[in-house]
């Protein structure tokens, strides 16, 4: 008998032992499908709806520039215009909505990229503004793409919990939608402004008074977060944007941020051009293309793997991004500077921001390609002959 209670017991605890396995593992799924879907995907659709207004509209009006073209300018103004609305647009429809919380998140998107905060003193003086306030010396800090972010992603999951639910849906759906997304941008975007306005004023003032340092860190970090599966262009965007180029003009570190800008264009290219070069016998000339112009995320599986294949672009990185704050002066600001080498966007927005000068063209050539694949390829090459890394490591999946 008391052999059997104990069988019995047993048995219970085992039970009870997989149920809570069972718990564990789906809060530990719940969590990791939400991390997907907000800072994985709605962050990348996010990089994609700037790259179709405010990085479109950048590269319009560094060619108008150039060849003097009126039309491109105009073109770039309208396209800038709209970044919020493609932001809320791109992360409307990456997250599944129904067409009319696409269609109202154009205008969710432009709230939350353009609401924000009158800061003076390091403090909030008013919340949710749209223009600068009345009091002298203080300063309009919007949210710009983070706070469209926050705003799209509250009003989509809202929007979507009535839409198609009753008759009257093309009246339910915007209303709700807009409310839902006035009210998150309303809570949100003056302390994302807040966040980002110390964030700005930090880099740009370490970069300022320490510009090696900070040009190994700002280059290595934006680099690796751009082969993560989550947006350097959105970051870069938040931080590096218009309004932080203001501020930092204000209190006279602008030049440290614009050379953070141009540490970070660096770094990414570092990755991308690194990966594309040391990984070329392994993936021939598709690869070289695909990493080298398109993005080195494609390695993340392999990465995964074999996380040695990291160090020879990190390593580059590393190298040229003080290269660039001490000695070429690169400059950047914005998406750009967190694009790399994707269709080349990251060596424009060097060209757009950077005094032009002999220094600034063989800077932005060595840093930006030559180097990285010089350093890249023998750092591996290294790693080969060592033995941590073998054939087939980089190969990327068909």
């Amino acid at each position: 008998m008391a052999k059997g209670k104990h069988s019995y017991s047993k048995k219970r605890k085992e039970e009870q032992a997989e149920l809570d396995r069972q718990k564990k593992a789906s809060r530990a799924g719940w969590f990791k499908r939400y991390m997907t879907r907000y800072f994985i995907d709605a962050m990348g659709a996010m990089a994609l709806g700037l790259f179709a207004s405010l990085l479109i509209g950048t590269i319009f009006d560094t060619v108008g520039n150039y060849v003097d073209l009126p039309l491109l300018k105009t073109i770039a103004t309208y396209a800038k215009g709209a970044t919020g609305m493609a932001i809320g647009v791109a992360i409307a429809f990456k997250l599944g909505a129904h067409p009319l919380v696409i269609f109202s998140a154009a205008a969710v998107g432009a709230m939350g990229n353009a609401m924000g905060a009158v800061l003076l003193d390091n403090g909030i003086i008013q919340w949710a503004a749209t223009a600068k306030g009345d009091v002298a010396e203080s300063i309009f800090y919007s949210a710009g793409p983070a706070g469209a972010f926050f705003a799209v992603i509250i009003a989509c999951e809202i929007g979507m919990l009535v839409s198609k639910k009753t008759p009257v849906d093309i009246l339910v759906t915007p209303v709700v939608t807009l409310l839902a997304g006035f009210a998150g941008a309303w809570l949100f975007c003056p302390l994302v402004s807040y966040v980002m306005y110390f964030l700005g004023i930090f880099i740009a003032s370490t970069t300022t008074l320490y510009p090696l340092f900070m040009g190994i860190i700002v280059s290595v970090v934006v680099g690796i977060i751009l082969t993560l599966p989550i947006s350097s262009a959105a970051i870069c965007a938040m931080i590096f944007s218009t309004a932080a180029v203001e501020v930092a003009t204000a209190n006279g570190t602008v030049e440290g941020l614009l050379l953070a800008g141009g540490a970070a264009t660096v770094g990414c290219c570092a990755q991308m051009v690194g990966f594309a070069v040391s990984s070329f016998r392994e993936n021939k000339w598709g690869g070289l293309i695909s990493q080298g112009l398109g993005t080195s995320m494609l390695q993340m599986g392999n990465i995964c793997r074999h996380p040695q294949i990291w160090i020879p672009p990190t390593l580059a990185a590393a190298i040229c991004g003080p290269l660039s704050t001490m000695i070429f002066k690169l400059e950047c600001v914005g998406v750009s500077a967190g694009m790399g080498t994707c269709g080349m966007v990251g060596p424009i927005g060097i060209i757009s921001s950077t005094e032009h000068s002999s220094m600034m063209w063989v800077g932005l050539v060595l840093c930006c390609l030559v180097l990285p694949a010089v350093l890249s390829l023998l750092f591996s090459e290294i790693m080969r002959r060592l033995g941590w890394i073998r054939e087939g490591y980089m190969k990327l999946a068909e």
